[in-house]
């Protein structure tokens, strides 16, 4: 009997592990890929931060200074994009 049940346990967990989704391994970025890809992070977090503040901005003194910084951004972005390729 307590064969049967032993059995019955390892074939669950055969068939458990058949229905979980294979994961991919995807291997690890090199150092120069993680550093680009958390300085493309940082510039969309900055860039929608400096939308939002547009948004709201009245003086126009201050639109201004959030239009160059917003410029700035876009501009590293598009260089990274660019050297990505």
């Amino acid at each position: 009997m307590a064969r049967g049940w032993e059995s019955k346990s390892v074939e669950a967990q055969i068939e458990e592990g058949n229905q979980r989704p294979q994961q991919v391994l995807v291997p690890p970025k090199s150092v120069d890929g993680r550093e680009r890809a958390l300085r493309l992070e940082s510039l969309r977090l900055s860039r929608s931060r400096l939308l939002d503040q547009l948004e709201r901005a009245r003086h126009p003194a201050h639109r201004e200074v959030l239009q160059n910084g917003l410029r700035a951004v876009e501009r590293e972005l598009e260089e990274l994009a660019n050297a990505e390729v």
